[in-house]
C-alpha cells in the first residue's frame, strides 16, 4: 500500500538551506528505504505559495498558505509499505522528525 509522508517543520529552520550534516542525513535516509520510496521532494517557502479557491464561480487566490500555523509543510516521501505500521516506521526514520512532524496519510485508490 502506498503512504505519503508529509514532512512539516518551522520553515525558519530551513528556508535558508538545510546543514551539511542535516543533508548528509536525508542522503542516508533514501539509501536506506530505496526500495519503499517512490517518490518525494523537498518545497519551495510558503511565500511561494498559493491558495486557490472557486467560490460562486469566481476564483479567489491568495498568497501563501491558508493556515497560520508553526510548522509548514516542506517536503514528502511516497513510499510503499505493507500497511501502517510500517509506514510509521519509515516516517520516524526521516531526520525532520527530530525537529518538527511526519504526518503518515494512506494513499486512496479508485477502481
Amino acid at each position: 500500500m502506498q503512504y505519503l509522508l508529509l514532512i512539516y517543520d518551522n520553515e525558519e529552520r530551513w528556508s535558508q538551506g538545510y546543514a551539511v550534516a542535516e543533508l548528509g542525513e536525508y542522503r542516508a535516509f533514501g539509501k536506506e528505504f530505496a526500495e519503499a520510496i517512490e517518490g518525494g521532494h523537498a518545497l519551495q517557502p510558503t511565500r511561494a505559495a498559493a491558495t486557490v479557491r472557486v467560490r460562486d464561480g469566481k476564483r479567489l487566490t491568495m498568497d501563501g498558505p491558508f493556515a497560520e500555523t508553526k510548522e509548514q509543510l516542506g517536503g514528502y516521501y511516497l513510499v510503499e509499505a505493507r500497511d501502517r505500521e510500517e509506514a510509521v516506521d519509515i516516517a520516524a526514520k526521516i531526520p525532520g522528525a527530530r525537529f518538527g512532524s511526519i504526518e503518515v496519510r494512506p494513499i486512496m485508490t479508485f477502481s
